[in-house]
């Protein structure tokens, strides 16, 4: 498995992956207007063809993992574990932190975040639909060399 940065004519396979992955998926011209905007990044994980990606914007010295997503029939093989550390070990010491929103009953995801170091930093009611839920908010610091 490789990751590399995604690059514009794999936007389709990414909205693909998104409505395999997400009750609210993306559009394709979300997709395409993150990916144009230049604080934000995309990586993809790659098997001979796609197999997962991350999302990343980043503000001053913030991170927010924007989506991370692997197709069904590779969830569960690490694919997304790799993309997390991926961007840890790329934007620890130029970034505070990292954080993002999931689900609280996604328990694989919960579990695989806190496991890389996120902590609980609060929830965002009714974020989600479909069904609706609360957004649990995770966060991983890091001890940067950043002036405070």
């Amino acid at each position: 498995m490789i990751i590399e940065e995604l690059k514009e004519n794999e936007i389709p396979v990414i909205a693909e992956l998104e409505k395999a992955s997400f009750s609210k998926p993306w559009s394709e011209d979300s997709i395409r207007d993150s990916f144009n905007n230049p604080s934000c990044s995309f990586f993809t994980a790659k098997d001979k063809e796609i197999i997962g990606y991350i999302g990343i914007s980043i503000a001053a010295d913030e991170g927010y993992i924007l989506n991370v997503a692997v197709f069904p029939e590779r969830r569960n093989s690490g694919v997304g574990k790799s993309l997390v550390t991926f961007l840890i070990n790329k934007y620890k010491e130029d970034l505070r932190f990292l954080t993002l929103e999931v689900r609280p009953s996604n328990k694989p995801a919960v579990n695989l975040y806190k496991s890389l170091g996120f902590e609980k930093a609060g929830e965002r009611p009714s974020y989600y639909s479909n069904p609706t839920e609360n957004a649990l908010l995770l966060t991983k610091y890091f001890n940067s060399n950043i002036e405070k």
